[in-house]
């Protein structure tokens, strides 16, 4: 009976072999713009029966759901699990251990230094509490005392300095720990993370060895675009350096591995929408408030070495939009800009950016570059009256919980913190609130929504509220928390339709790479590429006396590029930054390579036309412009100048004897173009004036 049990538990232990670590290796790896696809290589010999295999020391941002299989050669998967080994410590990279030791080694050296202090402060106080000197029958000579007096000064200047000596010690290992400290925070460790796990389970008839190739997608890495553009003369190719920003903390490091760069993204929904027959009939303003818009993306590329944002928000006409609300989505961080429209905002853990402004439409775009700047589309829905309190400005459909206290017993509406704009507690007869998912259920118009705070109160006709048995014998066990019923007035508007656009490349990186985990960025060179471009220099004095320097790029598609930073280098110098944007333009695409200061402008006006005159009711002014433009450089330059004539807007004010010196003349904007070319140290003149008449008791905006 005993052999019996005996091969029985032997044939249990071959059937189904122990489940040791399988060593494994990443052989490839796929970076998305946000994620990346791991390819692993593992080989395993399998005994026939059940064999299951661990796999460990993994990224535990693994994503479950994309872990595939493959080079089974007729085995059979019984189950793949993925979990987190919390038993394991965590293993950190050979220079994260050597600072961590060299943390260590230093603690050491301090208590060293305490131990020393410690027995010098024992000395010391022996030395004290040993210092009378003879008894009151025995004088002590003169000799004697000086004696004494010199050992004590010297023994306890020693001690003293030992002490000092030991203490500067210490605070210098301090120092030293507090920048290793500092260094080892960049890494961004934390002790608590553990490796993850893969346990497939495989069952087959016969004995094998396999070369499996294990894949699966991690969070927590991703690549950007970054250009370096370099005009050496305007005369020569624009050089255009490809560049990939790659980082990753997935918790492993990829050590020697093929990389492929992909645009894609992985978490970007793919299938593709329904639509729906669009019915037509009367509705009231909450029903357009609360319309389904189309989804909006931007070809921007969150960049996560942004640490700080600035830029100019202007409106659809180019003027600065002061007091615009910039917030990093997600946090309560922002600011406004200024009168000038600028603004600055420190980003650090944001990914995204939220422009919010009255009358205008919200901007939501990734936080690509350390310069951002916005020109924003005015909303041409009606504006809502809002109600201006000494928090800010809050629409008036949000204080609409106010219309509700009183409405019928047993209702109370309290604010969060007392605070105009702050969330509202609505509850109808017991535990129902707005704020904690017991919410009333709301009757707009017939239908059933889920948030009436969407509706203006200006928007309603009746409200009732209904509790208990007269709201669930109407509309069932969903009205337990009471019913608001309300009745609008009949009124419309319009919506809008936005249209998107995607790209889909792959880079294969022909070298192997390194790229360890918690790193800031690794710079991958992609391609360079030397670009034919037409140089053209740009001024416009009435705004700027710096003259900029373009280069406009044709059939531009053929570089693949994507939306990114792009550092400016000119003739041998560096010039700056700019955002290089290529689904923003069609035909041409336009770079700005900075300022060149060998090319001046200066505009001045004409003293010949500083004239001022009265006839009958109007006044009668005079305005004459020289624009001087010099080259100073050593080679022929393109120029496009630009200035204007003010537009009147009123028929009260007339600008008539317009002079355009030459130039293309847009009557409808006002604008005056000329395209001059300009030798080496030639110079240019142009003039142009106009006459403003309007009545003499009023002032305009010149």
């Amino acid at each position: 009976m005993k052999k019996l049990v005996l091969l029985l538990v032997l044939i249990g232990v071959f059937a189904y072999a122990n489940n040791d670590k399988t060593p494994s290796k990443i052989r490839t790896v796929t970076l998305y713009l946000s994620g990346a696809q791991i390819t692993r290589s593992a080989t395993v010999d399998l005994n026939s029966g059940t064999t299951e295999i661990v796999l460990d020391k993994l990224s535990p941002y693994i994503q479950e759901s994309s872990i595939q299989v493959s080079g089974l050669n007729g085995v059979s998967i019984l189950s793949i699990n993925y979990g987190v080994n919390y038993l394991s410590k965590h293993d950190f990279s050979e220079e994260i251990k050597t600072i961590k030791d060299q943390i260590e080694a230093l603690k050491d050296k301090i208590q060293l230094e305490e131990n020393i202090i410690s027995g010098y402060m024992e000395e010391l106080q022996l030395i004290k509490s040993n210092r009378n000197l003879g008894n009151e029958k025995d004088v002590v000579s003169l000799d004697k005392l000086k004696s004494f007096s010199d050992y004590y000064r010297k023994q306890l200047t020693h001690i003293n300095n030992e002490i000092f000596a030991s203490q500067k010690h210490q605070n210098d290992y301090k120092d030293q720990i507090g920048d290793l400290t500092k260094q080892l925070s960049e890494f961004n460790i934390n002790e608590k993370i553990q490796s993850g796990e893969i346990t497939i389970k495989l069952n087959t008839n016969l004995s094998s060895k396999l070369n499996l190739e294990i894949k699966y997608n991690v969070t927590n890495a991703g690549w950007f675009p970054v250009y370096d553009l370099n005009a050496k003369k305007i005369n020569e190719p624009l050089s255009l350096s490809y560049k990939a920003h790659v980082y990753q903390n997935t918790g492993v490091e990829w050590n020697d591995v093929k990389l492929v760069l992909s645009t894609s993204d992985p978490n970007i929904n793919n299938h593709k929408p329904e639509v729906l027959p669009k019915y037509l009939n009367f509705t009231s303003r909450y029903n357009s408030q609360n319309r389904q818009e189309a989804t909006k993306r931007y070809d921007y590329i969150y960049n996560p070495t942004v640490k700080t944002v600035s830029g100019t928000i202007l409106d659809e006409s180019g003027s600065p939009l002061p007091g615009v609300n910039i917030t990093v989505k997600g946090t309560p961080h922002g600011t406004q800009t200024d009168f000038d429209g600028n603004y600055s905002l420190e980003v650090s853990g944001g990914k995204e950016l939220v422009f919010s402004y009255l009358g205008y439409n919200t901007e939501t775009i990734p936080i690509n570059s350390s310069v951002m700047n916005l020109k924003m589309d005015e909303n041409l829905v009606s504006l809502e009256e809002v109600v201006v309190t000494g928090y800010g400005i809050a629409n008036k459909s949000e204080t609409i919980d106010s219309m509700l206290q009183g409405s019928a017993s047993g209702v109370h509406v309290s604010g969060a913190n007392g605070k105009p704009g702050s969330a509202m507690y609505t509850k109808v007869r017991g535990v129902g609130s707005i704020s904690q998912g017991k919410n009333p259920l709301y009757i707009i118009d017939g239908e059933v929504v889920r948030d009436m705070n969407l509706i203006s109160p200006d928007d309603i006709a009746t409200m009732e509220v209904l509790k208990d048995a007269d709201a669930t014998s109407l509309y069932g066990s969903r009205a337990s928390n009471g019913v608001v019923v309300i009745t609008t007035k009949n009124t419309t508007s319009t919506g809008a339709v936005i249209e998107e656009g995607i790209t889909n490349l792959r880079f294969e990186i022909k070298d192997p790479y390194t790229i360890k985990t918690e790193e800031d960025v690794t710079v991958i060179e992609i391609e360079t590429y030397e670009v034919p471009a037409d140089y053209v220099y740009f001024a416009a004095p009435v705004l700027n006396e710096n003259v900029f320097l373009t280069a406009k790029v044709t059939h531009w598609e053929q570089y693949n590029l994507l939306p990114g930073e792009a550092n400016v280098y000119f003739e041998g110098s560096y010039s700056g930054k700019t955002m290089l944007n290529p689904y923003a333009t069609k035909d041409t695409l336009t770079v700005s390579l900075g300022v060149d200061p060998n090319v001046v402008v200066k505009r001045n006006e004409l003293k010949d036309f500083k004239s001022k005159q009265f006839i009958g009711g109007n006044r009668i002014l005079d305005k004459g412009y020289e624009i001087e433009i010099r080259n100073n450089k050593k080679t022929n330059i393109n120029i496009v100048l630009v200035d204007r004539i003010p537009v009147s807007q009123n028929k009260e004010i007339k600008v008539e004897d317009i002079e355009t010196g030459n130039s293309e003349y847009d009557t409808e904007k006002g604008l005056l173009t000329w395209k001059l070319n300009l030798s080496p140290s030639e110079s240019q003149k142009r003039k142009f004036s106009y006459q403003l008449r309007f009545p003499k008791y009023k002032s305009i905006s010149l």
